[in-house]
């Protein structure tokens, strides 16, 4: 055995061979305070498939429940809003309008069976925001060159978005 560093499961080919699939990194692999391990990425790779969600990044280590940081597809919402009824006023105030927030928690609703109870997300934030590898000011970005999240560089920018997610520790979804 290679020690690599990925987590995966054992799959079955069509061929009935057994292969290793591989589904995270072990260091990107939350633990809840409850001691159950998360692995974000499946998670996150289903969210991304739907269209009005840019990006998203799954949180919860050392928490009671697992939530996320989506950043909606701007043109997108753009346009679902023009379909909806809803005057697009500037992205930070849209985020906030009860009939988009409520359209993400549909997607939630939608997608949390697919995954154990303790990687249902019970809450999220919608950023305003882009995420990129590097920001125009020369900062550091949220994303590698590969487009991967850069992790501790989000939990950092974000922290307090993440705080008032689990002010209180109560579950919301």
């Amino acid at each position: 055995w290679f020690r690599t560093g990925d987590v995966g499961t054992w799959e079955t080919g069509a061929d009935n061979q057994q292969f290793l699939k591989i589904t995270d990194r072990k260091k990107e692999l939350l633990k809840t305070s409850g001691g159950k391990y998360v692995a974000p990425a499946p998670i996150e790779s289903k969210f991304k498939e739907e269209f009005l969600i840019e990006q998203i990044m799954v949180v919860g280590d050392k928490r009671k429940f697992v939530s996320a940081l989506i950043l909606p597809a701007e043109e997108t919402l753009r346009d679902w809003c023009g379909h909806h009824g809803i005057k697009w006023t500037t992205f930070e105030e849209v985020v906030r309008h009860p009939q988009v927030i409520s359209r993400y928690q549909h997607i939630l609703d939608k997608l949390n069976p697919l995954f154990s109870k303790i990687e249902q997300i019970k809450k999220f934030t919608l950023l305003p925001t882009t995420w990129d590898p590097i920001k125009p000011d020369g900062s550091e970005g949220e994303l590698t060159p590969t487009l991967k999240l850069k992790r501790r560089v989000i939990l950092e920018k974000h922290a307090e978005a993440i705080e008032a997610m689990y002010a209180g520790d109560a579950v919301s979804a």
